[in-house]
């Protein structure tokens, strides 16, 4: 099968376009600096029609297509989430749009540098909005809607509220089960601190109600969160930190109690801080590495990774 030039191509797809006659095939056999070259074309001609015209539309439209392929570069680092990737992209689309219709091509810039930022901003807002309101664990998350789908169904069935026993018989999970993933429901949301503590709006706001901030309870935080980390730790390790914050020895001193140097004990200090850190920051839905691909051609060039040490 005979192939067409890319020039030949990309006049003929100049042509329909500037006819208003481009199917999105005619887009798909386009490469990559012809996409570009011919987005540049289109950005000059939108400036130069009024808006609200079917060929604004027209022109807007094909631009949406050619530069589609940034929304799914950027959905994609955010897959994993609760919502769904089809969202995602629809969300990301309407910031590709809001790029679209700010972006100056007489400034030089190049598009994908300009619109990369709003539509990763689009997607982050659309996901602050909708995602949990305190950091609850995937399985209570999943619980939560397991709870929530089964109780349509079975109202559907029974015709009237299904009571607890029904609930747990159904999903095959017991009466703590079924209160814990209860309890989850109230992360999804957060109540506004300036609302009414009571029925009356013209009650006292909740701000009014709350005490001083107490230390203490934000270190028996941090140590409860530390607890299982240390324990996962070496015995050198944790006599390590025994020792430095225990103790309070210096690192000559705990050098000399384990027959090392003070340079080598401050690299340890470093390797566990760093280690326990990670694990005190670990988030359990999306891994830190997970959808961390090379941005699309028409897009810049993705950020250099940190050399490993």
């Amino acid at each position: 099968m005979p192939t067409i030039p890319a020039r030949t191509l990309h006049a003929r797809t100049a042509e329909s376009l500037a006819d208003g006659h481009a199917t999105p095939e005619d887009l798909l056999h386009l490469g990559t600096d012809e996409a570009r070259t011919l987005s540049v074309a289109l950005f000059r001609r939108l400036h130069g029609l009024q808006e609200g015209t079917r060929e604004y539309s027209y022109v807007r439209n094909t631009l949406v297509e050619l530069n589609l392929s940034l929304v799914k570069y950027a959905a994609r680092r955010f897959r994993g989430r609760s919502e769904p990737l089809e969202d995602i992209v629809q969300v990301g689309t309407v910031g590709l749009i809001k790029a679209i219709n700010r972006y100056d091509v007489e400034r030089g810039v190049q598009f994908a540098t300009f619109a990369l930022p709003t539509i990763t901003g689009e997607i982050k807002r659309f996901l602050r909005d909708t995602s949990w309101a305190v950091r609850v664990p995937r399985r209570l998350q999943e619980l939560r809607l397991d709870i929530a789908k089964t109780g349509d169904v079975l109202e559907q069935r029974l015709g009237r509220q299904p009571t607890e026993r029904e609930l747990t018989q159904e999903l095959g999970i017991t009466d703590a089960e079924l209160a814990e993933g209860r309890r989850a429901a109230s992360g999804y949301t957060a109540r506004s601190l300036d609302a009414p503590a009571g029925e009356d709006e013209h009650s006292t706001p909740l701000t009014r109600s709350l005490g001083l901030d107490e230390e203490a309870y934000e270190r028996i935080e941090c140590l409860e969160a530390l607890k299982p980390l240390l324990a996962a730790l070496g015995d050198r390790d944790r006599l390590i930190l025994s020792l430095r914050y225990g103790d309070e020895l210096t690192q000559d001193a705990i050098g000399e109690r384990l027959g090392i140097s003070q340079m080598q004990v401050s690299r340890l200090l470093s390797r566990i801080m760093r280690t326990l850190r990670a694990g005190l920051l670990a988030d359990d839905e999306v891994p830190a590495d997970e959808g961390r691909e090379r941005a699309p051609a028409p897009a810049r060039d993705p950020e250099p990774e940190p050399a490993r040490t």
